[in-house]
């Protein structure tokens, strides 16, 4: 099997970065902090969309087209499960 030099350079090259950035202690805890941080962006975001769901502002003039325009399906669906 042929191995293109370009993907053997990359590796090598990704395989380097990676120890250097395991290398020392410091390093590992930068690593682990960006690590965190972007996780809990990416969390945080995730919950004010859930937090958002099925409570529209009054002036979110998206949200309340797309009620009027049919969503109430589910909506219905959803209140009628939980009444019975």
């Amino acid at each position: 099997m042929k191995i293109n030099k370009t993907f053997l350079v990359g590796a090598t090259v990704t395989a380097g970065s990676i120890g250097w950035l395991l290398s020392s202690k410091e390093k590992r805890n930068q690593l682990h902090n960006i690590r965190h941080g972007i996780v809990t962006k990416i969390k945080k975001k995730s919950r004010d969309i859930v937090d958002k769901g099925g409570v529209p502002h009054p002036q979110n003039v998206e949200d309340n087209k797309m009620v009027s325009e049919g969503a109430m399906t589910s909506v219905q669906y959803f209140n009628e499960t939980k009444q019975h």
